[in-house]
């Protein structure tokens, strides 16, 4: 079983389907108490980084993700899931921690000319850890699709998967252990995504 945190994403009921339609078996999950027995965990995510943190925390989520990522069960974020895996951001002028998975904070894309701030629609990613499991059968070169105008900045390249070029080159998902997650939204990439969410639920099955 799957847990996918609700707690008022909107993304919530795609990735769901997605999961469900690659053969999963999910629990959404309000409560620390329902992720308890579960083999991998998701937070999805859109919209802004403290309003995430902040509902995370209110129905004690946060504490609860970082403890089931030390127990080196799979985890997946999504978009600002993905960002909320860092330290801190600089969205609206951020107050919020973050959890700290890793080093790093969250920036917005730089004014550029020609430049669409946000990034909406399909780009490409480049995989720069083929040792990924998250991205077994997809090629490198693959398009994806994104939704954002902020991303992470890891302190530690090493953890980076892909990358993408948007006005300037940056982490498109990490990897370290059992920590996956991804700027972009698998739950919309169509035969791709659904090969990385099939990937990430058969890591959940070893």
């Amino acid at each position: 079983m799957i847990a996918l945190l609700d707690y008022g994403s909107g993304n919530l009921r795609s990735v769901h389907k997605s999961l469900l339609k690659v053969g999963a078996k999910v629990r959404l999950v309000q409560r620390p108490e329902e992720m308890t027995d579960a083999r991998a965990l998701v937070l999805p995510g859109v919209g802004a980084f403290d309003d995430c943190i902040a509902a995370l925390r209110k129905q004690e989520l946060l504490e609860a993700s970082r403890d089931f990522i030390k127990t080196g069960r799979p985890f997946l974020g999504i978009c600002v899931g993905y960002q909320a895996l860092f330290e801190k951001s600089e969205e609206f002028n951020s107050c919020a921690a973050g959890l700290g998975i890793f080093a790093g904070k969250v920036v917005r894309f730089a004014d550029q000319p020609g430049l669409k701030i946000p990034q909406i629609g399909w780009n490409q990613i480049e995989i720069v850890s083929p040792e990924c499991p998250l991205y077994r059968g997809i090629a490198s070169g693959s398009f994806v699709y994104f939704v954002h105008s902020f991303y992470p900045q890891p302190v530690d390249a090493g953890i980076i998967a892909t990358r993408t070029e948007y006005g300037n080159t940056f982490a498109s998902s990490i990897w370290r252990d059992n920590v996956f997650a991804t700027q972009f939204h698998p739950e919309k990439s169509q035969k791709v995504g659904l090969q990385l969410l099939k990937n990430f639920v058969d890591l959940s099955e070893v």
